[in-house]
Formats: C-alpha cells, sequence, structure tokens
C-alpha cells in the first residue's frame, strides 16, 4: 500500500489532558519520533509497540485516516476507543475483541532505585522476550526496550524481575511489562523494581501512571498500596479495517 503521509493535526479539544488520550499525546509530543501517521491517526512501528491511536476516536475522519494508515483489512489494536464511540464513527469497521482497563497515577509512591536492579537493553532483548512470553504482563514486542528504561533483577544470572517505560505523554510516564517469574513471587520484586522506575521517572521531574486490565485485581491491588489511585476506566479495541487486505 502507498499513501501520502500528513502531520497529526493538534490535539483535540475534547482530550485536555495528556492521560484521557495517552498514546496519542505520546505520539505527537515526547514520542514523536516513533510515529507512523495519517492525518488524525497515528501508530507505533509495528516492532515497538501493537497501539494506535486516534486524535478523536469519535470523529468519523479519524477512523478514515487510520484506514489508510493500517491498510484495508488490517487489524490493529487502538486505545482510547470505546466500543461506543466506535459503533458511531467507525463505519465499515469490524471489532474483533474489546477489552477493559484501568488508569492509575501516582499520588504517594515511595520511589526509590534499586541497587540489586540491572538496565536493560537490546543486547537483553531475546531474554526479555522469552520472559515476556512465559508471565504475560502484556505486549512487548523486539523494540519496546527502546521506548524508555527497563530495569531487572537476575538471580543465578537469570532474568526473574522486569519492569520499565512505555508510553510518554507530556509530563508523564507509564510504568509497564510489570513481572516476575512465577517461582520468585511474593519476594517484592515487582514493588522494588516499580519504585526504581518510579525514582528514575521522577527525576526528570515527571509523573508515573500505569495501566492493568481492570480483571486484574491482584495487580491493582499491589499499586494501590504502593501509592498509586485509580484516574480513569479506560478500554482498548482490536478493530479490522474496511475492504480486502492487498
Amino acid at each position: 500500500m502507498s499513501t501520502t503521509l500528513r502531520p497529526p493535526q493538534s490535539a483535540s479539544p475534547a482530550a485536555t489532558h495528556p492521560l484521557d488520550n495517552p498514546a496519542w499525546a505520546a505520539l505527537t509530543g515526547p514520542q514523536a519520533r516513533f510515529a507512523e501517521h495519517v492525518g488524525r491517526a497515528a501508530r507505533y512501528p509495528g516492532d515497538v509497540s501493537p497501539f494506535t491511536a486516534l486524535e478523536d476516536p469519535a470523529d468519523p475522519r479519524a477512523w478514515d485516516d487510520l484506514a489508510l494508515l493500517v491498510g484495508p483489512g488490517r487489524l490493529t489494536a487502538v486505545t482510547g476507543a470505546g466500543a461506543g464511540a466506535a459503533a458511531e464513527a467507525a463505519q465499515g469497521w469490524q471489532i474483533v475483541e474489546s477489552g477493559q482497563g484501568v488508569q492509575l497515577v501516582d499520588v504517594a509512591l515511595r520511589a526509590e532505585p534499586a541497587p540489586e536492579a540491572v538496565r536493560l537493553g537490546p543486547d537483553d532483548v531475546p531474554e526479555m522476550l522469552d520472559f515476556v512470553a512465559r508471565t504475560r504482563p502484556g505486549p512487548f514486542l523486539p523494540r519496546t526496550v527502546e521506548l524508555g528504561t527497563y530495569l531487572g533483577i537476575r538471580r543465578g544470572g537469570r532474568l526473574v524481575a522486569m519492569a520499565g517505560e512505555r508510553l510518554h505523554p507530556p509530563g508523564w510516564t507509564e510504568i509497564s511489562a510489570v513481572c516476575t517469574d512465577p517461582a520468585h513471587r511474593g519476594e517484592g520484586l515487582a514493588t522494588r523494581l516499580v519504585r526504581a522506575v518510579a525514582a528514575g521517572i521522577r527525576d526528570r521531574g515527571e509523573i508515573p501512571f500505569l495501566h492493568a486490565a481492570a480483571t486484574n485485581t491482584g495487580a491493582i491491588r499491589l499499586y494501590e498500596n504502593l501509592g498509586f489511585t485509580l484516574r480513569r476506566r479506560t478500554s482498548f479495541l482490536l478493530v479490522r479495517a474496511p475492504g480486502r487486505p492487498d
């Protein structure tokens, strides 16, 4: 498919807070270097993150731009778009899957370095991908590590816990890929890594936030105990663009 890329439009007046549409705010802000975009739609490269974002999910023009961006008949994951908005605006799109989540923000987290944590980089990606496949914290791809700082804890040279940074809207950084080897759960490793990643975010003068599946009550309880509080409920869609694949 060949398309003429147009720069993204200015932020939607309806989304006045960066966390109301964090993927769009990130892709049109601090993470613009990753953005692939057509008009009112943007996405990360496929080996960085599976997410696409719309300037305004209730705007049919944004869905038209997304169709040009992803190509006919292609699947894509859209953040910040509820099924209601999609049903009204996304004419011709098929909703394949929908999910509910929560967005939590730091209000009382004790952020501090973790002396045993090590910085993870490109050389660690094969091990990180294997670890994520076993622990299933959410999407993590070969270049996700480029989105920010990732820290890990090893035991006997083996990675047993990990956490890092993903979305980066202005003034905020998302903590993501928090996972622990089942054999080492209950040791407080995730807590230490969340606090350490948050310390780096705070050092930049930004505020940590995170997302979790609404059904993941154990993780939500952990984050609330650490000092996060619910800001809003969120949704995501896996949708198929109109038309047949090229």
